[in-house]
């Protein structure tokens, strides 16, 4: 029995599929793509369009039956994205009419695509390279606009034009060695450790958890953060048992809102379980929001999270709605007023949390590349890693030049299997495993 990865080797194929997902839609978009395409949409279509890349109306049959009428557009190879000839028919949506049009093709001769199999092809027939193809993906998922403008400058090719520098530059110097001719010991890296650390907020999301005692408002505070009611809210303390997520994109940062448990001593040992959680999110939070009602409780819960977490703490009071104006509180340390009840505050703790973030981490400057996946950071550490004992052994000239340009051979290949310039199967499994079909 053939298996997909043996099919996604038969690049003599013509492969089909729907780009979009399946269910009740106004249109679907099919894909087909490969040496077969023209002449097996043409046993299907009346008429076959004859001009590249003009979108006509055709009728879409299977002998004698009509099947629909759908928007048709033919893009020869290899000025297509997959590099082979290619149509794509827009037809109309639901379960049954794409589903029909795909039975038809694949009648013909057709083969239902894996997933990421159109993706392959292109990368395979040079149009992209991995790192692009991974950012399509990445373009997909992408849950805030941090991670879209990432994932459109990797599909720009920024990361891939800067490895392909760094490749070049190894291999200058393997042809540097070959003559013994010294090189400078100055070098700050391919990419800055805080580059990695910002891609990966970019891609996961800041943690910003709420913390504080039970009944602070905490869980009305994520609801009114969130615009949707995640999080049970009663006037009873230690309502919240465990931790609640939600990643929303309102700001500069894309952020992990994390609800936690009420911080206090309790004997429930439910409760402790809770608040065990609470305090493993504080230790990897990148912001803490800690929340209380009044002075004496705010003071007492920073200094709490204090001894729990290193990340920068914001003072919130919270239900400030609950404050007439006539009511005098003198707050012992700057504290930002908000009302879950009304929205009053919560834009300004917004921008403070960005400011922190903004601090902590930089400016999301997306000119330059963003290492968004942790096969990048693993590729580079390797590579980094390798020219650091390169540098070492050279320096100290305890290694023959033949021995120690090893570590330099080692880094090329990391380089060239992170860009796909060598022969990856692997990697390309992993990489398109997570794509749909259409893609």
């Amino acid at each position: 029995m053939t298996t997909a990865v043996e099919n996604v080797a038969q690049l003599d194929d013509t492969i089909v599929a729907a780009a979009t997902p399946n269910g009740r839609g106004a249109l679907a978009l099919i894909r087909l793509s490969g040496p077969e395409a023209f002449s097996i949409a043409e046993k299907h279509l009346r008429p076959l369009p004859s001009q590249p890349r003009v979108t006509q109306l055709c009728t879409v049959h299977h002998g004698d039956e009509v099947l629909d009428q759908a928007l048709v557009t033919v893009f020869p190879g290899p000025n297509s994205f997959t590099g082979d000839d290619t149509v794509e028919l827009s037809t109309h949506g639901g379960y049954l009419v794409p589903s029909s049009v795909i039975a038809a093709l694949i009648s013909s001769g057709a083969r239902q695509a894996v997933p990421g199999e159109f993706t392959r092809r292109a990368v395979l027939n040079s149009k992209l390279d991995i790192l692009q193809a991974e950012a399509i993906g990445d373009l997909i998922d992408a849950r805030s606009q941090a991670m879209r403008r990432a994932a459109l400058g990797q599909l720009d090719g920024g990361l891939s034009r800067r490895l392909l520098q760094l490749r070049g530059s190894l291999i200058d110097l393997e042809a540097l060695i070959v003559y013994d001719i010294d090189f400078p010991e100055e070098d700050d890296g391919p990419v800055p450790r805080e580059k990695v650390d910002k891609a990966a907020l970019i891609r996961e999301g800041a943690i910003v958890v709420i913390a504080g005692p039970p009944n602070a408002g905490k869980s009305s505070l994520f609801n009114a953060l969130l615009g949707r009611s995640r999080a049970i809210v009663t006037e009873m303390p230690g309502t919240t048992r465990d931790a609640l997520e939600a990643v929303i994109d309102s700001g500069e940062w894309p952020l992990r809102l994390v609800d936690t448990a009420g911080l206090r001593q309790t004997d429930d040992r439910l409760e402790r379980l809770g608040i065990e959680v609470s305090e493993r999110y504080l230790a990897d939070a990148h912001v803490v929001l800690a929340c209380a009602e009044d002075p004496e409780s705010l003071d007492e819960t920073v200094d709490l999270i204090a001894r729990n977490s290193s990340a920068p703490i914001l003072p919130i009071h919270t239900k400030a709605d609950l404050v007439s104006e006539g009511d005098q509180i003198v707050w012992r340390q700057p504290a930002i007023s908000v009302s879950a009840e009304t929205g009053a505050g919560l834009q300004d703790l917004l921008g403070a949390i960005d400011e922190v973030l903004r601090k902590e981490h930089g400016e999301i400057a997306l000119d330059l590349p963003i290492l968004t996946r942790a096969r990048y950071r693993r590729a580079l550490s390797l590579a980094c890693s390798e020219l650091e004992q390169f540098q070492r052994a050279w320096r100290e000239e305890n290694l023959p030049v033949t021995i120690a340009s090893v570590h330099l051979r080692t880094a090329v290949l990391a380089l060239e299997e992170l860009i796909g310039t060598v022969e990856i199967e692997d990697v390309f499994d992993r990489v398109f495993s997570s794509f749909c079909v259409g893609k």
